[in-house]
């Protein structure tokens, strides 16, 4: 490969979405840092919250965040529009999976579930994962890389 001589391999950071103010009040904020908080242990920076204009959600490091910000014309996406988030295990994976069931149980008609599934790759590696979807315009798939080797 060319490129930089990167003190260490470039990383994906944050992800930046727009949603309408009115989802970025009080009661909708709350939401989804309820949300994202069970799922992935994301937490809220007080510090950043604008009511009705920006929410960010740090995501274990300060260098890995969602950015939620309001727009009055908001992002639109495609319905597998996503971004991807991968957990360390299978177990996690399986956890992370149990919890956004308990989502969409709740919540039937606000959060979208595509059920877990996998796929095997030459006997080498097996790829797991299933895509969420809560008040956000994205989707997000949640991925485990099981070695199989």
């Amino acid at each position: 490969m060319t490129g930089p001589n990167f003190s260490r391999p470039p990383c994906f950071n944050h992800i930046a979405v727009s949603v309408e103010p009115d989802e970025l009040d009080a009661s909708g904020r709350t939401a989804i840092v309820d949300f994202l908080g069970d799922l992935f242990g994301a937490a809220e920076y007080p510090e950043m919250t604008r009511d009705r204009a920006r929410l960010v959600l740090g995501l274990h490091t300060h260098e890995q965040f969602f950015f939620v910000v309001a727009e009055d014309e908001p992002m639109r996406a495609a319905r597998m529009d996503h971004v991807g988030v991968s957990v360390g295990s299978l177990e996690d994976f399986h956890e992370v999976a149990r919890r956004a069931a308990a989502w969409h149980e709740r919540f039937p008609d606000e959060v979208e579930l595509i059920e877990p599934s996998h796929e095997d790759f030459a006997g080498v590696l097996r790829l797991h994962s299933f895509y969420v979807r809560y008040r956000l315009p994205l989707m997000l798939e949640v991925q485990h890389f099981e070695v199989l080797t």
